[in-house]
């Protein structure tokens, strides 16, 4: 095998790491978020589990966070402004990275 061919297999070997990675952090945040949302509405044990599923599975519905973003505005928007909810997002984005990145 050449260089090129060992290089080729490494970058190929990276970009499936990084996007599995990608995709835990955004189940991670999704599951962080939900229960955050799942508390503002008085949700707790298991039914805040279920509830922090639910925002889970709303993440599979279009590609990019506008489809969880959307769940949460509409059971929370009541509670949270688009403001407070886009910032909790990133939020819990950046512990769910943290959270993973202490797992490795």
């Amino acid at each position: 095998m050449s260089t090129f061919d060992d290089r080729e297999t490494a970058f190929e070997n990276k970009f499936a790491h990084d996007a599995e990675m990608q995709f835990k952090a955004d189940a991670r945040r999704n599951k962080l978020v939900g229960h955050w949302a799942a508390g503002l509405l008085g949700k707790e044990g298991d039914e805040a589990d279920e509830y922090a599923k639910e925002v889970i599975k709303a993440d599979f519905e279009e590609a990019g966070h506008e489809d969880v973003y959307r769940k949460l505005f509409a059971d929370v928007g009541h509670l949270a402004d688009e403001a407070t909810i886009r910032a909790k997002m990133a939020e819990c984005m950046a512990e769910a990275k943290e959270q993973l990145l202490g797992e490795a």
